[in-house]
C-alpha cells in the first residue's frame, strides 16, 4: 500500500508510519520539517505548509492518507479538497472531546456532539473539540464514503511528553507515598499509541469507512498504578480535599477527573473493537513508556520531572502532609 501521512514525526503520526513500514507498505511524509526531521530515512519526505503550501503533494497518487495534524476546518478543507482525487481513502484523526456533556456512562458514536459557537472561529485552545467536530464534517463531505473519523481518547506510550499517563510510571518508580487521586475503583481510559496507530494503518488497506471511538476500555485507576509497580505507596486522598486545595484535575494529577466528569472516561469502543482494534497487556505500555522516559532523560527535555503535566514533587509532598495534618485531626 501507498501511504501518505500528514504530518508522521511527533506521536501518532509516528506511530502509524512505524506500524506501515513494519508491514512493507510504502510510505510518504508530508510536514514543515522541524519536528524530529532525522526519523524515518527510508521514507519520502515531502516538505511544505499545510496552511498555505501544499505544492509539493500535488499531482502525485496514493492508495490512502492518515491526517493526525487537521484542527481547523479551513485547513482540512484545503488538503481534502486536493487529494479528492489523488487517493483512496482518507482517515482523519478527531477525539472524543467532539462529545456535548453531560457524559452518559457507556455512550458510542451516536452521541450528540458540540457546535461551533462562532463558525468563523479557529480559536483551537477555546473551542478544541467543536473545530475536530467540523473537522469531521469536511471530511465526510468531500470523501464521502471513502474516510475513517477515528475519535481518539487519551494517546499514551513512549515518545509521549505530555506526560499525562508518563508521570504515572515515573512516580511510581520512585517509590515511597504516592499521593493518588480520589479513589481505585475511580474510571479512567487510553490507548496505547502504538495500537491505535496501527489499527488506522489496517483501516486504510481495508477502507473501513465511518466514526469510530478510538481508545482503551474504561479501567480502575487503581489497577494502573498497580501496572505501574515500583516500590511507592499510593495514598489515596479524598476528591474533595484534593479541590479544596487546588489540586488541578487531568493536567496537574493525571488520569484524574473529577467525579462529576468521570463518564468521558467510559466511551464505549465496541464499534472500534469488532472492526479489529487490539490493546496490548496494560504492563507493556507501562514498562515501555517508563524505559522510553529514563531513557530521554524526563526531568531534562521537558517541564517539570514528568512532562507538561504531572504533580510537583514539592507539591505532592505539602499535600500529603496536609492530608495527613487533617486525618490527625479528623481523628482526635
Amino acid at each position: 500500500m501507498k501511504l501518505l501521512v500528514l504530518g508522521g514525526t511527533k506521536f501518532l503520526g509516528r506511530a502509524a508510519v512505524e506500524a506501515a513500514l513494519a508491514r512493507g507498505d510504502e510510505v510518504t511524509v508530508f510536514n514543515r520539517g522541524r519536528t524530529n526531521p532525522e526519523l524515518f530515512p527510508e521514507v519520502e519526505k515531502l516538505r511544505g505548509d499545510r496552511d498555505g503550501d501544499l505544492s509539493s503533494v500535488e499531482g502525485r497518487e496514493w492508495d490512502a492518507v492518515i491526517d493526525p495534524s487537521g484542527y481547523v476546518p479551513r485547513v482540512v478543507r484545503a488538503s481534502a479538497e486536493l487529494l479528492q482525487g489523488s487517493v483512496g481513502h482518507y482517515v482523519f484523526v478527531s477525539s472524543g472531546s467532539v462529545y456535548a456533556e453531560p457524559y452518559v456512562p457507556g455512550y458510542d458514536e451516536t452521541a450528540p456532539t458540540v457546535e461551533l459557537e462562532e463558525r468563523e472561529s479557529e480559536d483551537v485552545g477555546r473551542y478544541y473539540g467543536a473545530l475536530k467536530a467540523a473537522c469531521e464534517e469536511v471530511v465526510g463531505e468531500v470523501f464521502p464514503d471513502r474516510h475513517t473519523s477515528v475519535r481518539a481518547g487519551l494517546l499514551v506510550g513512549p515518545h509521549d511528553g505530555s506526560g499525562r499517563f508518563t508521570y504515572w510510571p515515573l512516580r511510581a518508580s520512585l517509590g515511597g507515598r504516592m499521593l493518588a487521586p480520589a479513589g481505585p475503583e475511580r474510571p479512567t481510559q487510553f490507548v496505547d499509541v502504538r495500537d491505535l496507530g496501527a489499527w488506522m494503518v489496517d483501516a486504510c488497506e481495508r477502507r473501513l469507512s465511518g466514526t469510530f471511538n478510538a481508545t482503551g476500555q474504561p479501567m480502575p485507576l487503581g489497577a494502573v498504578l498497580a501496572a505501574c509497580a515500583g516500590d511507592a505507596e499510593p495514598v489515596w486522598i479524598d476528591e474533595d480535599f484534593l479541590l479544596e486545595h487546588g489540586v488541578g484535575p487531568w493536567m496537574e494529577l493525571p488520569l484524574w477527573v473529577s467525579r462529576a466528569e468521570e463518564a468521558f472516561l467510559q466511551m464505549s469502543v465496541s464499534k472500534a473493537v469488532e472492526a479489529g482494534l487490539r490493546f496490548r497487556p496494560l504492563e507493556e505500555t507501562v514498562g515501555d513508556t517508563l524505559a522510553w522516559a529514563r531513557e530521554v532523560g524526563a526531568g531534562l527535555v521537558t517541564e517539570t520531572p514528568y512532562g507538561t503535566a504531572g504533580l510537583d514533587p514539592a507539591r505532592e509532598a505539602e499535600l500529603l502532609e496536609a492530608w495527613d495534618a487533617a486525618q490527625f485531626r479528623d481523628g482526635a
